[in-house]
């Protein structure tokens, strides 16, 4: 099976198939739009994306009257950095940016993957943080750019 649209996501859909399968990704797969996965059901599936978008959590590959595929995104060990201030967010966010690291946000925290010099760099700026393994709804993208 060869899939080229994504055909919505679980989170938005009103109509449910009796029937799930998974597709695990790791987070940093969900920017590829070609490559060969294998559902929770031993099933492999070609992945090729006509459109230019990144796939996400809760993302439907395929769906029919009885069963769907569904992508679920593993967990990933990030840091989750939680400044007391807009300075000590400035801080780390400018030294966060000269490292080219990418981030996320997610309410007041900011996430990245965990990176262990970052993990000394909080303690140095004393940032509070903690490590987890957490779910990222999408992936963690780096941005190219030259500084000119």
């Amino acid at each position: 099976m060869i899939i080229e649209k994504v055909l919505g996501n679980v989170s938005t859909i009103e109509k449910r198939t009796p029937h799930v399968e998974r597709v695990y990704l790791e987070s940093d797969l969900l920017v590829k739009r070609i490559q060969r996965v294998t559902t929770d059901h031993g099933r492999e599936i070609g992945i090729r994306l006509r459109d230019n978008k990144d796939l996400v959590d809760g993302d439907i590959l395929h769906m029919d009257e009885k069963n769907m595929i569904v992508i679920s995104v593993k967990e990933d060990d990030v840091l989750v950095i939680m400044p007391t201030s807009i300075g000590q967010m400035g801080d780390i966010a400018h030294q966060l940016g000269n490292r080219h690291l990418p981030a996320q946000f997610e309410g007041d925290e900011m996430l990245v993957q965990y990176d262990y010099l970052v993990e000394e760099l909080l303690k140095q700026l004393k940032v509070p943080y903690k490590r987890e393994n957490r779910k990222v709804g999408q992936a963690f993208r780096h941005i190219g750019h030259s500084h000119g």
